[in-house]
């Protein structure tokens, strides 16, 4: 699916919250590639900013385009690496915020569900019991307002649009989320809700474990 038309934020062009010899943090705008598209047109990307002043970085995990908060980077191959498998071991901890549609009727719960490419309409990911493969989430209401509810989310895996595609089989989809999101819920952000709050894992060289946040700005209507 191609992006529609890509007008990626400018200010800040580049915010950087930790660096040091073996990593960068960055925060991620929302509308902003983690990595360069295909089409000229799209190579503008977290990726080819921070290479710029940091040659020799390396994005180590993705968000979607759409979804803003929390990046990290290797400056050399042996952090790559490290980080890397952090991940796959399931080592690290995120936590994210959305703001959805409608109100939940559980104040906080867990959503277990196996995922799958929808390929005939990719990159959209769709629940398959047969053929998904296993994804879950943790979730937590954290404040209402009149049309819609801020959770706050744990993904314990990390599937493909995973946290999207959980809170749309709630029956809740995130608002301004192209993809998911019914027409109603398209039409209350210019934007997806959706923010990489928080993430903590051990640094490469020293293993100390660090944690770094981000606030989101998804609050309810006055």
């Amino acid at each position: 699916m191609a992006l529609l038309s890509y007008e990626p934020p400018t200010n800040p062009y580049l915010k950087i919250l930790y660096q040091d010899e073996d990593i960068l943090v960055c925060d991620k705008p929302s509308g902003l590639l983690t990595v360069p598209g295909k089409a000229p047109e799209h190579r503008d990307s977290l990726q080819t900013r921070v290479q710029r002043v940091f040659p020799s970085a390396t994005i180590v995990h993705r968000l979607d385009m759409a979804t803003s908060g929390i990046l990290i980077l290797a400056l050399n191959k042996p952090a790559h690496v490290h980080i890397s498998r952090q991940f796959e071991n399931r080592l690290t901890s995120k936590r994210y915020f959305a703001r959805v549609f409608g109100h939940l009727e559980q104040e906080h719960g867990s959503i277990d569900l196996p995922l799958i490419c929808d390929w005939p309409n990719r990159p959209k990911q769709m629940v398959d019991h047969e053929r998904g493969k296993p994804s879950q989430t943790h979730y937590q209401v954290v404040s209402r307002d009149a049309y819609s509810t801020l959770v706050e989310l744990t993904p314990i895996t990390g599937r493909s649009h995973q946290l999207r595609v959980h809170m749309l089989a709630l029956g809740h989809p995130i608002l301004g989320d192209r993809l998911y999101a019914h027409e109603a819920a398209l039409a209350k952000s210019q934007r997806l809700c959706l923010h990489a709050q928080m993430h903590q894992f051990a640094h490469p060289s020293s293993e100390q474990v660090m944690r770094f946040e981000s606030d989101h700005d998804f609050f309810a209507e006055p």
